[in-house]
């Protein structure tokens, strides 16, 4: 698995999401008027990264499993 790009790809995704989950809840935690304006757009990608990182996975599993 550590000479597979697909797997490093599926990794970063995976660190994209974490990442925003984050930072959503980091703003989420502050409030203000930062959270008030971004919130929604935070979760908005945080859902798209996570449906990447999902299809991504699957990707993964379904090549894996095929031999490929």
């Amino acid at each position: 698995m550590r000479d597979d790009p697909l797997f490093f790809l599926v990794i970063v995704a995976c660190g994209a999401v974490a990442c925003i989950l984050l930072f959503g809840i980091g703003t989420f935690g502050k409030g203000g008027e930062f959270n008030r304006k971004y919130a929604n757009k935070i979760m908005r990608w945080r859902i798209i990264a996570q449906f990447i990182a999902v299809l991504l996975i699957l990707a993964f599993v379904f090549l894996r499993r095929q031999g490929g």
